[in-house]
């Protein structure tokens, strides 16, 4: 009963300073409101961490207090010293893919072959829908070619283990969650650099094989290095797989916060726009990949798995690969965004789908939950 009434305090709390931020913008004091939204988005954490139906925002208020860190005091996340903060976001992505790989085996993959439908439907819709509104998202923005590239980029790149955890609150299809996003990873390495040539190639100049070099750095090494120390140590490797998704959300903190950091001046001129922009991309992404995947005759808890698949993309690599062109400040914000934003969404689409269970039963030919 006490934590009960902790967290519904927090709440209170929660409310109040966010009354008090709203008088304080509304009043023109927005530049002295930094300490108060921290304090705002600290005590949301704490409220949502007390109710299972809100644990999934705990992450996203997190995400949010870096980031309004990074905005009001950007000079303690871009050097340290004379190092570069940046150039621990490539790093921190490696840890990550690395920790996919310690989840996956090679019999992860034996489902592709028993009931290709739903993984080719998964895949062709991620990599089809979410590249082509990209482009025209950033056709439509007017924004300078660096900053309309990354939208394109966030679209050409593949689903990332967020959009598991949301497949596995919503009661979706879990399997099938994975072993898109396993399988749209690994090619990415390859689709990725030739749709960022064919659809940003205006935008910017793309040297295919300088990316897929940089994201095989990034994803091919460090999952297959985790999938060799899965097959050598086996059980004695559960400590790790605990370990791993925390460790996982820790680096997308920090990277979102380098990001907003190094992109500071540009993000506060085009923010508010980038934002709309960002949403709109994610948001039809669920839309148009659950159609798509319906239109196509799979079962409604497939469908909703693909439209969190195609809905939900991994910001982090396309962080690390706008790093690697030396363009984060620029190209890395719309990753940046987007991260937070899907976090959000994903937690409402989810949760609303975890309270109506679809009617259909699955059908024998897709892949089964666990």
């Amino acid at each position: 009963m006490k934590k009960i009434n902790l967290y519904s305090i927090a709440f209170g709390i929660a409310f109040l300073l966010l009354a008090i931020l709203l008088v304080m913008i509304f009043m023109g004091n927005i530049e002295q409101s930094g300490p108060l939204m921290v304090a705002f988005f600290g005590v949301l954490a704490l409220a949502f961490s007390g109710y299972k139906s809100l644990n999934g925002y705990v992450f996203t208020s997190m995400i949010f207090i870096g980031v309004t860190v990074a905005l009001y005091y950007p000079q303690y996340f871009t050097h340290f010293g004379d190092f570069k903060l940046t150039a621990l976001i490539i790093p921190l992505i490696q840890i990550i893919m690395f920790g996919m790989g310690t989840s996956m085996s090679i019999n992860d993959f034996a489902a592709i072959f028993k009931s290709p439908k739903g993984v080719v439907i998964g895949v062709s819709a991620q990599l089809g829908i979410m590249p082509i509104m990209g482009f025209a998202l950033a056709k439509l923005s007017g924004f300078p070619p660096e900053i309309a590239a990354g939208i394109v980029l966030i679209g050409c790149s593949p689903s990332g283990v967020a959009s598991n955890v949301m497949a596995y609150l919503a009661n979706a299809n879990l399997a099938l969650s994975i072993t898109i996003t396993s399988i749209a990873t690994l090619l990415a390495p390859f689709l990725t650099p030739l749709l960022m040539k064919l659809l940003a190639g205006e935008f910017i100049e793309i040297d295919v094989l300088t990316m897929m070099w940089s994201i095989v750095k990034m994803i091919i090494i460090p999952i297959g290095a985790g999938l060799l120390f899965n097959k050598l140590l086996g059980e004695k490797g559960q400590w790790l797989n605990k370990a791993m998704p925390l460790l996982s959300m820790l680096a997308i903190g920090i990277i979102i916060t380098i990001i907003t950091a190094a992109g500071r001046d540009s993000l506060l001129e085009i923010g508010g726009t980038l934002m709309l922009l960002v949403l709109i991309h994610n948001v039809f992404g669920y839309f148009l990949g659950y159609w798509y995947a319906r239109l196509l005759r799979l079962n409604e808890q497939d469908s909703r798995t693909i439209a969190l698949e195609v809905g939900m993309q991994n910001g982090g690599l396309a962080s690390g690969i706008a790093n690697s062109l030396g363009k984060i400040a620029t190209m890395g914000l719309a990753p940046a965004v987007f991260g937070p934003l899907m976090n959000i969404t994903g937690s409402i689409l989810a949760s609303y789908w975890h309270k109506r269970p679809p009617l259909e039963q699955p059908d024998s030919a897709n892949i089964q939950n666990d």
